[in-house]
């Protein structure tokens, strides 16, 4: 959705392009942590639900977030819109589900690490320079070391976090068309909704076979509003305080507020190693963005 514009007593962002104020500072942080949180929480009831389960009530929570704020039109979307859109609710349902089952088999820090290639796979890929060559070096390095074989290495866990990237980076070139072809937020709403209508079937066999508690439903429902409906709203406010350079880059902290969440909050140690890789993936994304050209 479009930045709304700064009000009379706010500073413009149009005159100030490459100012950051302090509560765009705030709100990243914020919407980070929350982020972060909110899948860390929803992890707590995969005994119950699997993660299968903590995805499908995410996935609801989003749709009615994201309908309320979108409000699209449905019966005006022409062929040419619903085909990016369907496509979307798709990578939406996967992304969130590959997502959740690395979180469930690797830890929340490696799973949220691996998902993050692809955003950086989308900025390195759009340039030439030799800049991006050294970074898309040094993520290959940081990948290598987090998959590196050892008695325990869940590579299927990992596959999943890969699955994540690939879908991310499918999300963020897919928003961009669905964008171009649906006005404001109508597009990603609609693609909210039928990801939501796709785990209808998959939410009644959870409930079937494995009947919620009070506690998982809570803390499912709870990872979709940390997870999915406080960072939709808030990046509305921060994207009218913080360019979307500082956007992008603040974006690179978030496998480690994951890595710190799941450290804290789940008891999911890393090793050296572990941290290294983590700290060269995000290395790698904080050099592609400040240097790249405003």
């Amino acid at each position: 959705m479009p930045a709304a514009p700064a009000t009379s007593t706010e500073p413009s962002l149009a005159a100030h392009p490459h100012r950051t104020s302090p509560a765009g500072v705030a709100a990243m942080l914020g919407s980070g942590l929350s982020n972060q949180i909110g899948a860390a929480t929803g992890s707590l009831a995969f005994p119950v639900l699997g993660p299968v389960g903590v995805v499908a009530v995410r996935q609801y929570v989003a749709a009615i977030v994201l309908l309320a704020v979108g409000r699209p039109r449905l019966r005006s979307f022409t062929r040419r819109q619903w085909q990016p859109v369907i496509l979307l609710a798709v990578v939406f349902g996967t992304m969130n589900l590959s997502l959740y089952t690395a979180i469930d088999r690797v830890g929340l820090g490696l799973a949220v690490t691996l998902e993050f290639l692809g955003p950086l796979a989308i900025a390195l890929a759009a340039t030439r320079r030799r800049v991006d060559a050294c970074c898309a070096v040094l993520a290959a390095a940081g990948v290598v070391t987090l998959m590196r074989p050892q008695p325990t290495t869940d590579y299927v866990g990992m596959g999943f976090g890969l699955l994540g990237a690939v879908c991310w980076a499918s999300y963020i070139l897919l928003n961009r068309t669905v964008g171009r072809r649906v006005p404001g937020a109508q597009g990603s709403a609609a693609a909210s909704g039928l990801s939501a209508l796709m785990f209808l079937p998959v939410g009644l066999v959870v409930v079937l076979r494995h009947p919620p508690t009070a506690a998982s439903l809570g803390y499912a429902v709870a990872a979709g509003v940390l997870a999915s409906a406080v960072p939709y709203l808030v990046d509305l406010f921060t994207l009218r305080h913080v360019p979307p350079a500082a956007f992008g880059l603040f974006m690179s902290v978030n496998p480690v507020l994951a890595a710190l969440v799941g450290w804290i909050g789940l008891g999911q140690g890393l090793g050296w190693a572990d941290g290294a890789a983590i700290g060269a993936v995000v290395t790698a994304n904080v050099l592609s963005i400040a240097t790249s050209p405003r």
